[in-house]
């Protein structure tokens, strides 16, 4: 039995079904891999005084002060034991942990030093020293001659007084106090619910228990928990008894867990709660939904159980190989900084991506919740049983179940046809980021990786959404077939492609950034050239391909699809490109390809004949693809922005979600820059004429908007259509929402449809006043069931156009009591996505970064979502200066996983600026020409 498979490189994805890379062949090697069972090898020590350690002082360039472990030691085995106290302590007031491990290694190098990633952990002293180390080899273990915690590197550092010697075994014992603080990361509790959770990913582990805490550093893990009586223990192993015992005059429980399959120090999980559950088997895997048991008892997880076993069926087929473990289990956490987690066995999820209510969902939250489990479940095999060596491939990891996911929830759902949803939800999403100068390629040099905030950067839209959109046009050109079968190591190498996968895919893997893609259908000319959304903006990125990709081009002339072509140069000719007066061209069908399209002015001006004419005749992906690539070539100073704003004409015409849903996302960008100037009244002009069309479609279909449409992307446009109605101020959709919103506040009785909540409760509340906005803040105080409820109305606060009730509502943000810790940067951030609240956001995010940063900033997967979220309406140079002196003001304090979105932010205010000094005069002659116009 070897120690693991991992993934080295990413140019090792694909080189596999042409029988050269590494990827698949893993994930078919992994299917053999060993499902003994191992015994407890549980070790009771004699704990000593427990005295709070010391920290040394950090001797320069020594191993301990590098943040990568060395490689002599390779552990094999973990016996944990924990014990949350889910009281204060009478003295200190803080909640505790109590713990001890046994961690059994293997030396494969002679050394004289233990490093182990410790990380806010006291420990007891055992003849002064820190821990206890036994041989379990025929050799004798040394003595440790000096130990500490290097607090930088998260080490708990062991000196030997001789030397580990090289394949022999050994055993390191610890015992341990840690806080179970309200943090959000490693092991933690809950603010309100009696609940102990866990998150280690990436680097919390550490939080939890002394560990090789690398993902390289597989092993197997023996968890015991003791807890209180009436709480329930879960690990990503089976219990396997639970039991009474005594403890210093206390009764409590003692839940011992089956041995967890090899894995990551970042999969483990263990949970204390009170809760409630249902489940149910498929194939013999026992799948259980758990959550509050108010929750469970309203039928909350009834849905998610229902899903679970399908979409577990169809990742097996899809990998070909059987769910490696006896149970699922997933929870719904109150407190949670991630949507979801994929500890193995023990799935992690916030309360609105695993529970469904029909009084209270939409299908927005329903499709999400099904996307979440599937991406989730998705790692159980990509991610789980095969893994990274180390975090600088996570896009592997990410952008995979970012595509399958969709995959898995059409299997669930195929009703919904959910994979066209990959194009707004990950293609058009990433694209913002990767067109900026400050991107990054999907794979990081792995020196570049090392501390934890550098690691929690990388869990970003790049490894997500670009992994995904990359994947789905490599699945594209391949077939899905073919990469299905990729991922079973088959061996297609008679594919006709025009380079090895390992040279294609390496010029969208190893170089940030895509390509536009420019046909000249007068000359056949076919052109690439980086894509900058600032065309002045300076690279300093290098390149390996000098920022030139390998494209596949599907396309198709006047309707009909065409034989795809590559475009392995910066220019070529294609004869078929050429088109006559009567023809035009339309590439990069359905969007398959991560790249955007420019064409000559004539091929230009035909395509919009066809969008004002026949719109169908263009598949729906490509009209959204022709809306948001017009914007952003506009922006990028590749055509005019009246070229772009053309697109927008035949909207009237236009009732599928997808394309209104890509045009609504380019015009706000038009109200970020322009809602606090003169453009802002004729913009709104123009926008009511293309919206009333829909919004009156919606209604004839609804009955007078007395219910919602049948199929599920008309559920969204319906939203889209009252949506932009209200906010351009259609009197018959304001006085709708009005009529509605005051209903429920005369009545008691909410009959909004959950569909149009969002919706319905933000205009109603920005039309408002205090009354409206105290009577949504008493529903959200008193919702303590539902949390999607909950979700919806803390959004809708944000909408109020009171400045006061703004002010108020962002302190509520730095008191747990009012708004949880997982919900305050996003409330931040909807704060500022309104006009009013985004001066008011920026002062106090400003005013406050010390607190917040110590509160959210290290490890947060959001906090560059709170950077991005509060600067994204700067377009003068006064908020320019603004925004470079808080950087400069906070040096000190830091940025943490935010230091990135900063310099995106500096970099999109200049392009702001620059785009807006071009543009105001041109967007608004236009807006109020054809405001005007009949």
């Amino acid at each position: 039995m070897g120690k693991g498979f991992f993934i080295s490189k990413t140019v090792g994805i694909l080189g596999i079904i042409a029988g050269v890379g590494a990827l698949a062949t893993i994930i078919a090697l992994s299917v053999v891999y060993s499902q003994e069972k191992g015994k407890n090898n549980n070790q009771n020590e004699e704990q000593t005084t427990s005295k709070p350690p010391t920290t040394t002082p950090i001797p320069s360039n020594k191993p301990w002060d590098k943040y990568r472990l060395p490689k002599n030691l390779v552990p094999e085995t973990y016996n944990v034991t924990l014990w949350p106290r889910l009281t204060p302590d009478p003295t200190t007031g803080l909640y505790t942990f109590l713990g001890s491990s046994v961690v059994d290694f293997e030396c494969v190098e002679d050394t004289d030093l233990i490093l182990i990633h410790s990380n806010k952990l006291n420990y007891t002293e055992f003849e002064n020293q820190l821990a206890r180390l036994m041989s379990v080899s025929s050799v004798e273990a040394p003595a440790i001659k000096s130990s500490w915690l290097q607090g930088v590197t998260q080490y708990l550092v062991l000196e030997l007084d001789g030397t580990l010697k090289k394949g022999h075994k050994y055993r390191l014992y610890t015992e341990f106090i840690g806080e179970l603080a309200d943090d959000l990361g490693g092991f933690y509790r809950m603010y309100i619910v009696v609940m102990a959770t866990t998150q280690m990913q990436p680097t919390d582990a550490r939080k939890s228990f002394p560990c090789f805490d690398e993902p390289a550093m597989k092993a197997y893990f023996f968890i015991t928990l003791i807890h209180d009586r009436g709480t329930t223990a879960l690990s990503n192993g089976k219990d396997i008894e639970t039991t009474e015992i005594n403890h210093d005059g206390q009764d409590l429980l003692k839940t011992v867990f089956e041995r967890t399959e090899k894995m990551s120090t970042y999969l483990l999980a263990f949970i204390v709660s009170d809760y409630d559950s249902i489940g149910n088997s498929i194939d013999g895997v026992e799948i259980r939904i758990f959550a509050r048991r108010s929750a469970i008892a309203a039928g909350q997880g009834q849905y998610a159980l229902n899903k679970t076993g399908p979409i577990l069926k169809f990742f097996e087929q899809y990998y070909n190989a059987t769910y490696p473990l006896p149970k699922s289990d997933q929870i719904a956490i109150p407190d949670f900084n991630a949507g979801a987690m994929e500890n193995w066995g023990l799935i992690t999820y916030r309360e609105t991506a695993l529970l469904y209510d029909e009084a209270f969902s939409s299908n927005s939250n329903k499709e999400k919740i099904a996307t979440i489990i599937a991406h989730e479940l998705a790692h159980m095999w990509f991610g789980n049983l095969v893994t990274l060596r180390w975090w600088n491939d996570l896009w592997l990891n990410e952008g995979f179940a970012s595509y399958v996911e969709y995959l898995g929830a059409n299997n669930a759902e195929p009703e919904w046809n959910v994979t066209d949803l990959i194009v707004l939800g990950d293609i058009h999403r990433v694209f913002a980021i990767d067109a900026l100068a400050s991107s990054h390629p999907l794979s990081s040099k792995e020196e570049d990786i090392q501390t934890p905030a550098q690691i929690s950067e990388l869990f970003d839209a790049i490894s997500y959404s670009k992994g995904a959109s990359v994947l789905r046009m490599l699945s594209d050109f391949l077939t899905e077939d073919v990469f299905q079968l990729g991922l079973r190591a088959a061996d297609s190498s008679k594919l006709e492609l025009p380079d090895t996968l390992d040279n294609i895919m390496n010029t969208w893997v190893l170089q940030m950034g895509f390509p536009v893609v420019t046909i000249n259908t007068g000359t056949g000319s076919v052109s690439q050239q980086h894509f900058l959304l600032d065309p002045e903006a300076v690279v300093t990125t290098p390149s390996p391909f000098n920022y030139q990709w390998i494209i596949p081009i599907k396309w198709m002339m006047t309707g009909n699809m065409q034989n795809p072509l590559w475009l392995t140069s910066k220019s070529e000719t294609s004869e078929a490109m050429k088109a006559t007066q009567d023809q035009w061209v339309l590439a990069n069908v359905n969007m398959v390809g991560y790249y955007r399209v420019n064409y000559d002015d004539d091929n230009w001006a035909k395509l919009l004949d066809v969008l004002q004419s026949n719109h169908q005749l263009i598949p729906r992906i490509n009209r959204a693809q022709i809306l948001d690539d017009a914007f952003n070539l506009a922006r990028a100073k590749i055509i005019s922005t009246v070229q772009a704003l053309n697109t927008t004409k035949y909207l009237s015409n236009e009732r599928d979600y997808i394309p209104w849903k890509a045009a609504l996302n380019n015009l706000d960008f038009f109200y970020l820059m322009f809602d606090r100037s003169e453009v802002y009244g004729p913009m709104q002009d123009y926008l009511v004429k293309k919206v009333s069309p829909l919004f009156e479609y919606y209604k004839q279909m609804t009955d007078n908007s007395s219910k919602v449409p049948d199929g599920h992307m008309d559920q969204y446009n319906q939203v889209n259509a009252i949506s932009l109605a209200c906010r351009t101020g259609l009197e018959e959709c304001q006085n709708l929402v009005m009529t509605w919103f005051q209903e429920w506040m005369d009545t008691d009785t909410n009959r909004i449809h959950p569909n149009l909540r969002s919706t319905v409760y933000c205009n109603a509340i920005a039309a408002g006043g205090k009354k409206e906005w105290d009577f949504a803040w008493s529903q959200f105080i008193k919702n303590d069931s539902t949390a999607i409820e909950s979700d919806k109305l803390r959004y809708a606060l944000s909408c109020t156009k009171q400045p006061w009730l703004l002010n108020r509502y962002l302190e509520y943000t730095l008191d747990p009591d009012m708004i949880r810790k997982q919900d305050a940067t996003a409330t931040i951030v909807d704060i500022a996505s309104n006009v009013v609240g985004q001066s008011l956001a920026w002062d106090f995010v400003r005013a406050r970064w010390s607190y917040i940063f110590s509160q959210y900033g290290g490890g947060s997967f959001s906090f560059s979502n709170l950077v991005n979220g509060v600067t994204k309406r700067f377009s003068t140079e006064f908020e320019l200066q603004q925004l470079k002196q808080f950087k400069a003001d906070n040096s000190d304090v830091g940025f943490g996983s935010g230091t990135l979105a900063l310099d995106q932010s500096i970099e999109r205010t200049i392009a702001n600026i620059k785009w807006v000094e071009e543009n105001k005069e041109n967007v608004l002659d236009w807006f109020t020409t054809e405001a005007n116009a009949q």
